[in-house]
This record gives C-alpha cells, structure tokens and sequence, in this order.
C-alpha cells in the first residue's frame, strides 16, 4: 500500500503536488525576470554588443540622414535622454525610410524599410534580449536568420530527406509575408513569453511606425518591414506556430524565414499537405500562400536557397538554373559598367563576387556548371576589350601585340562580325588564352570551388 501522510495524501501525490509548484514557482520567477526585460535592454553590456553590430553592418541613413559614423556623438548627447524613454515606455521610433529594390529573377520590387541608426541600435539591442528567451524553443528544422545555423545546413537536411525516399517536396511560398504579418496574431506570440509592457509596447510601436517614400508618411497596419534587425526574430516568432504544426503532423521539412519546403513520399500525400497547411496558415496566422509560387513536384524539378538537386537515387546537389541566370544577369551589369576601363583593376574589382558566388555554392556536386561560366566570363572579358578598342586599326595591332600574324590580324579586325562573336573566335582565344586571365588574377570558379571543398 503507498503510504499516507497525515493529511490523508500518499507520498506520490504529495510529490506531484510539489512538482506542480516548483513549476509554477519557476514559470512565475520567469515571468518575473522579463517583466524587468527593458532594464536588460538597456543595460551597458548589451548596448555596446548592438553598437559594434550596427557599426559593422553599416547601412544606409534613415529617414534624419544620420549616418553610423555620426551616431558615437548623437548618442554621447543624446543617450541620457533616449535610454530614459526607454524605461519609462514613452520612447517613439521614427517612421521607416522606404526603398524599394528588385527581387530575383526579375519578379516585381520588394519594399524594403530603414530605420534610423539610433533606431537600429535599439532593435540590435531587443533582438539580444529577446533571443535567448524563444531561440531554445525554436524548431531543429528551422534554418532562418538564428546564430549556429545556416542556409547550408538547411540544404544538406533537404538532400538527406531525399535520399531517405521523401521524393517530392511541397515548396510553400507565403505571399507578401513581410507586409502581411498581423500586428495582433505576433504580438499575442511575443506575449508568451515577454511581460515587460515597456517592451511589447515598444515592439508594437515598431511594427507600426509609419514608412516614408517620396518624402510622404504612410501608416502601417500590417507587415513587419525588411530592413531593420528586429523583423528576423518577430519572423521565426510567428512562423513558429507553423512549424510546431508541421512536427505535431509528423512532417519532415526544412524552413529558411518564408521559404519552408515540406518532404513527402507520393504525390496524393503533396497534394494533402498543402490542402492542410494553406488552411492552417490562413486561418491561424492570416497568411496567404501563393497558388502560382507554391507546388506538389518533385525536388529537381524545384530550387531551395538557390539550390536544386539531381534525380538520382543518391542525389547530388547542384545549382539551381535560376540562380546560375541571376549570377550572369550581375556579371553581365558590371562588365558594362568596365568598358573603357584599364582591364586588370576591373577583374579586381569582380573578384570578391566570384569568391562570393562560389562560397556559397560550396556545396555543388555538380561541378561542370562552373567550368562553364569560366569560359563564359573569359569570354565576356574578351568582348569586353573587343568594344573598348573600337576601330579596325586598334584590333589588328592589339591582335599583333599579342602574337598573332599581321594578315590574320587584320583579317579578323575586318571581319564585320560584332564583338560576341569575336570573343568566342578563335583569333581572340589564341591572343587571349586561359593562361593569360589566370596571370592577371581573374579568379577560377572551378579551381575555387576544388579548393573549398579539399579544405
């Protein structure tokens, strides 16, 4: 028989009883400490962690023209003032500066919303509080803008899906997921786990502080606007609830901020899953999922953070078409911004977006893309000095300048054929090989990409 105590319990419930409390005890300890979370806001440590951040990010001026490089001094006259407001709850951010810029591949402009650096500051400084509070909660499957995770990460977890035998991915593409976060809906999830009101009045505040474009102040009634250090964090806060959702199901997926690819093993078991989790989305969190973007397909026939993989039953990652295209669409806007230029401090200037490219790309198996675009770039700076000598007399002396017999020479620099041509001929590729752009530094996606993944 369990034993009684005197107050007629057994020990085990007395013990549950105990455990209830000491829950309860430290739930309230918990919520104690954030209803003081403005005091950590604002506490020296922090502050200076968020200074050097937003130093280091830099960024454009806000809507007051302030630069990073004048915020030192604003603060050192200013901050008494600012941080007392802040404490008091009376503190008012300045509206967003609008700009807008645009997407990949050419799909119409995303509007983007700066803050002013004092305003930046602040966010830097709540997004350091606030982490730690939903950061531990957050989903193993959720990639998006959280320290010690990465787009990589997210895109090897993908090919592993694959290669279990989810062989079909529902892609979700949330429409306008930036400008349509409901105010109300993220603030009831901050709530949770945040009882300072100074903070939730101030984050609300944020959310709401007006954008101006074309010198006119727009209030905002949705949306959380892409541009200032906060937005990431109330992002994974409210996509949260999505991902809960996805695991209860027993889902297998990947979510990088709104792109969230889901894994599943047949094409009716797709066709469900995005049935159930388009009504989830926009009956629970108001999000619309966009019908032309998103798809039930199979994973090569898809991109994922500018990846795509191949069909083979130990699938090998690649990169995706549309990420290749968008790569050639810059190179192609800086080579014309290099004609007339001296062609060596050009290929300075490109090297740290090649190097760039291929860090990310890193993890490409597929590998003969890359030796393609070094022949193309080769042959984009070929056209390049095609145009920049202009006249029939300068190519056939910088042909012969580079070797060339002196009939060819001038018989290629008549040739009529227009510059295009003329870098991909065979007088351009015997005057100007391989070898010669290796000497003047231009940097070799494939030898880069080789040396990334030995390392």
């Amino acid at each position: 028989m369990p034993e009684t105590r005197p107050d007629g319990s057994s020990r085990k419930q007395q013990e549950e009883g105990m455990g209830a409390s000491s829950v309860a005890a430290r739930r309230e300890q918990s919520r104690s400490e954030t209803e003081q979370l403005m005091e950590a806001v604002v506490a020296r440590e922090n502050l200076v962690s968020a200074y050097q951040r937003v130093m280091s990010n830099k960024g454009v001026a806000g809507v007051d023209k302030m630069t990073v490089e004048q915020l030192k001094a604003h603060l050192q006259k200013h901050w008494e003032r600012i941080k007392e407001e802040l404490l008091s709850g009376r503190y008012q951010p300045q509206p967003v500066l609008g700009v807008k810029i645009p997407k990949p591949g050419g799909g119409g402009v995303r509007q983007l919303g700066i803050p002013t650096v004092v305003d930046r500051l602040i966010q830097q400084a709540l997004h350091q509080a606030l982490s730690p509070l939903f950061d531990p909660g957050f989903s193993e499957s959720s990639y998006g803008y959280r320290a010690g995770r990465s787009a990589h990460q997210a895109v090897k977890q993908a090919r592993q899906y694959v290669s279990e035998g989810r062989r079909w991915v529902v892609d979700l593409d949330l429409e306008k997921f930036f400008d349509r976060v409901n105010h109300d809906i993220l603030m009831s999830r901050v709530a949770r786990k945040v009882g300072d009101k100074r903070v939730l009045g101030l984050i609300r505040r944020y959310l709401q502080a007006g954008l101006m474009a074309e010198g006119v102040v727009s209030p905002r009634v949705e949306g959380t606007p892409q541009g200032g250090p906060l937005s990431p964090l109330l992002s994974n806060i409210l996509l949260d609830e999505l991902d809960k959702e996805l695991e209860r199901r027993g889902h297998k997926f990947c979510r990088y901020a709104d792109d969230c690819n889901i894994y599943v093993q047949s094409r009716a078991a797709g066709e469900r899953v995005i049935k159930s989790v388009t009504s989830f989305l926009s009956q629970r969190l108001h999000l619309r999922v966009n019908a032309d973007k998103s798809a039930v397909a199979r994973p090569w026939q898809r991109k994922f953070l500018g990846y795509s993989i191949t069909w083979d039953k130990q699938p090998r990652l690649k990169v995706a078409k549309t990420s290749i295209q968008r790569f050639k669409v810059k190179l192609r806007e800086q080579c014309r911004a290099g004609r007339g230029r001296n062609l060596k401090r050009f290929i300075e200037e490109l090297k740290p977006v090649l190097r760039g490219w291929v860090n990310y790309f890193r993890l490409a198996e597929v590998k003969g893309v890359f030796e393609e675009l070094d022949g193309w770039l080769r042959r984009k700076l070929r056209c390049l000095l095609w145009r920049q000598w202009k006249r029939n007399f300068t190519r056939a002396k910088a042909l012969m300048r580079r070797g060339l017999e002196k009939v060819r020479s001038w018989k290629s620099a008549t040739n009529g054929r227009g510059p295009w041509w003329n870098a991909g001929a065979s007088h351009m590729n015997e005057a100007f090989p391989k070898s010669f752009f290796d000497r003047i530094g231009l940097v070799s996606l494939l030898s880069q990409l080789r040396r990334l993944q030995s390392t």
